[in-house]
């Protein structure tokens, strides 16, 4: 991920001393000291380590090593502590904007993505996963392996993975675009409704493509969270009631599920109506679809400022980083100009779910 300002070379090897030992750089067979990419909380550089391989013969290995800014968790963490004190004096942001429970959630979600330790474990869990399944492997969705012991808390090691971002791709053929833009929206669809284990960052740069091999290779796993049971079941129900433009279902099932009072006014309910509705165009019928061409992405956002004057309730805890990877997932389809066939899917997730709430299977019903 490329933007952010690099931190000093006198403070990167404080870091690395601390995290490392002493002795960092006889770890490293070599080790670029500029890094070549850099985001909020850390950046990453290319070395090269030594590893045995399973004919016991030592070979020479490229790494990322991401390396966090010292104190960054602290100094965000005030940061939102300072705008949530402003907006609450001011009045500025809207009452449906709820923001006080924005700005809990993204203290949560700071705090986890800034321990390295827990996302490569969740790195390895997803891993694990995708090895697991059929379809990602014989699209070549890889996930790099973690070195454990060059990992610690503010500093993680994962092998070297080929590529460039994805949104770059867009010069490939139609096929081949209308195949990455599938396989992002099953896998994403996959990690909610059977995995419940969710990667939540849309960002680009999460994903890795080879030009040369056709492979997707996907990095970054410290914004990634379970799902209930419960939430999933509910949420599986309102996803497949919007793909059915089905108004009953949708609005019972959000209630049920704490999106909505049931005190709303009339803007409210159809905005809510229009909402779901047009986040679930992809899969009304069994039909490719032009994310691109069909204008969602616009038409997705027609209904915020309805719900920011009009909204009782904050929605359920879970929605605020599942809806930003959802949209993240329209947007690279979109980005890609990719067609894809989407309903054939979403039946397949529906079908074979086993619903635990008591209700109908929303497909006998």
């Amino acid at each position: 991920r490329q933007g952010a300002e690099a931190m000093p070379k006198r403070q990167l090897f404080q870091q690395l001393e601390q995290q490392l030992g002493q002795d960092w750089r006889q770890r490293f067979e070599s080790f670029e000291e500029a890094p070549f990419a850099a985001a909020s909380i850390g950046q990453c550089h290319r070395a090269v380590i030594l590893t045995t391989n399973t004919d016991g013969q030592e070979e020479r290995k490229t790494v990322v090593v991401k390396v966090q800014y010292p104190g960054v968790g602290r100094s965000i963490e005030s940061d939102l502590q300072n705008l949530s004190m402003l907006v609450t004096m001011t009045g500025l942001a809207p009452k449906g904007l709820f923001i006080e429970n924005v700005i809990r959630v993204g203290k949560e979600e700071l705090k986890v993505e800034c321990d390295y330790l827990r996302e490569m474990e969740n790195q390895k869990r997803i891993q694990a996963l995708v090895k697991s399944d059929p379809r990602l492997v014989d699209n070549k969705f890889i996930v790099p392996n973690v070195v454990d012991h060059l990992s610690t808390n503010e500093i993680l090691t994962t092998e070297y993975i080929p590529g460039g971002t994805i949104d770059k791709v867009s010069h490939l053929d139609q096929e081949e675009r209308n195949r990455i833009g599938r396989n992002i929206l099953y896998l994403t669809m996959k990690e909610l409704f059977e995995w419940r284990f969710m990667q939540t960052d849309p960002n680009w740069g999460n994903f890795i493509y080879d030009v040369g091999t056709g492979t997707t290779g996907l990095i970054d796993f410290g914004a990634t969270r379970d799902y209930d049971k419960s939430f999933v079941d509910g949420y599986l129900r309102i996803v497949w009631a919007n793909a059915n433009r089905d108004e009953a279902t949708l609005m019972e099932q959000s209630r049920r599920m704490k999106f909505l009072t049931g005190e709303e006014n009339e803007t409210m309910l159809q905005a809510h109506k229009m909402s779901g509705f047009t986040v679930g165009e992809p899969f009304w019928q069994a039909e490719p679809f032009d994310f691109k061409g069909s204008n969602i992405s616009t038409r997705m956002g027609e209904h915020t400022a309805v719900f920011l004057q009009h909204r009782l309730t904050a929605p359920p805890e879970e929605v605020y980083t599942l809806h930003r990877k959802l949209a993240g997932a329209y947007m690279l389809c979109i980005k890609l100009g990719a067609i894809v066939e989407s309903r054939s899917m979403l039946e397949e997730f529906v079908s074979k779910h086993e619903f635990e709430d008591g209700l109908t299977h929303p497909m006998h019903s």
